[in-house]
């Protein structure tokens, strides 16, 4: 019997977005129906880019649209909470990109509506769908080296400086730690937990915006270094010290990659995962099949890990003394 073909509507015509249309071309029996931007002609290129068959000039009308099954929301960070409960209150099911919002109390206040109301709503963490991680998870959690000593993670790049950017606006939720720090962090809290104490410090754009977190999560026998940093280009890459070898994430660790692993007499072994697609494939599949399913919420990308991970965000952020109200 063939799958139900799942119909999609994009709310946000951005970087992120084409990304996730490009990918969503790949998969079978899923149709992207409908792109909406604030902005009607950016809407119509990027629905005639991706052969989507109507292009919206507003949010509230796709959302209106009874021919859509998922929506993806992929506008700036501070809008998420917003656009997510526009969504929830049609009972559209919600596929809402990383951050999930800009604090714990939105995020609670999203999956409250998302109970209510009965419907599917996932963070789009598309890292943890990825073979590779789901390999590394594994290995850490089998103790394929002994127990994990020292994890160092980094994101790190260098755009241009602009205040008008989204990525130095700290209003949207622009700067290091939300748009990239939130990477390092997942990964830690995947193969570590919660860690017992959290060391941080930041510096600052003029738009108030941090240009770099350095973070030190403490662990009864282990500690985590991490770095997000939008001052420099970095390996981004993450390297499991163990008690009898390395597994090293090779960079960009976060999206499709390989994995190294080095045992203590120096032995090498490289893993390749033959990557297809952009790596968004993934967690479209899978929530392509919670809708199949009817199910209301991921048992991948459950609400508890999207609530662990805000909520550890919001704790560095009270150390820096960043706040983006």
């Amino acid at each position: 019997m063939k799958p139900k073909v799942v119909r999609w509507g994009i709310i946000g015509a951005g970087k992120i977005a084409k990304k996730f249309a490009k990918d969503l071309q790949t998969i079978s029996n899923t149709e992207l129906r409908s792109i909406a931007s604030r902005n009607a002609e950016k809407a119509k290129k990027f629905a005639s880019e991706f052969n989507a068959s109507i292009a919206y000039g507003s949010y509230e009308e796709l959302v209106a649209d009874s021919n859509i099954d998922a929506i993806y929301i992929a506008t700036p960070h501070s809008f998420h909470k917003s656009h997510t409960l526009l969504c929830l209150e049609q009972r559209k099911p919600v596929l809402c990109e990383k951050p999930f919002a800009m604090n714990l109390t939105e995020v609670e206040a999203m999956i409250q509506m998302a109970k209510a109301n009965n419907t599917l709503l996932m963070e789009a963490i598309w890292t943890a769908f990825l073979p590779h991680f789901q390999y590394v998870q594994k290995l850490i959690k089998e103790k394929h080296f002994g127990e994990v000593i020292q994890l160092e993670a980094d994101f790190g790049f260098h755009p241009q400086y602009d205040e008008t950017s989204r990525v130095f606006d700290k209003r949207l939720g622009g700067g290091s730690l939300l748009d990239i720090g939130i990477y390092p962090i997942f990964l830690t809290l995947s193969t570590l937990g919660e860690p017992n104490s959290i060391e941080a410090e930041a510096s600052f754009f003029d738009t108030g915006a941090d240009s770099e977190c350095k973070m030190i999560f403490h662990y009864e026998k282990a500690k985590a270094i991490l770095k997000s940093t939008l001052l420099e280009e970095t390996k981004t890459e993450a390297i499991f010290h163990c008690e009898e070898g390395r597994i090293k994430i090779n960079g960009r660790f976060h999206e499709p990659t390989s994995v190294t692993l080095i045992n203590n007499q120096g032995v090498t072994e490289l893993k390749n995962f033959d990557y297809k697609t952009l790596g968004y494939s993934y967690e479209i599949e899978h929530f392509n099949q919670l809708i199949r399913d009817g199910k209301t919420k991921s048992d991948i990308m459950t609400f508890e890990r999207s609530q662990q991970l805000i909520k550890t965000i919001d704790k560095v952020r009270t150390i820096i003394g960043l706040n983006y109200s």
